[in-house]
């Protein structure tokens, strides 16, 4: 989103193991899905969510980056 950067995701990673490798610094803890700290705003795309943590009217607009995945070719972040 802010920051306008693209970074790929690979099958086998996770979005947070992306985002820190690419140098970005985000908050996280559990790296389960399971206390919310790495909570994303989602601006754009389509979440497969296996987060324990959001309520279905947060799904919208939020991802659990340390555990969710993209159903869409692209998610777009609030970064």
């Amino acid at each position: 989103g802010r920051s306008g950067r693209e970074i790929g995701v690979p099958a086998d990673g996770t979005i947070l193991q992306a985002l820190l490798d690419a140098g970005l610094d985000v908050d996280y803890s559990c790296t389960e899905g399971t206390c919310g700290t790495c909570i994303t705003r989602l601006l754009e795309g389509e979440p497969d969510h296996r987060d324990l943590v959001l309520l279905p009217e947060e799904k919208a607009d939020n991802i659990v980056i340390c555990c969710s995945r993209a159903k869409s070719a692209r998610l777009v972040l609030d970064l």
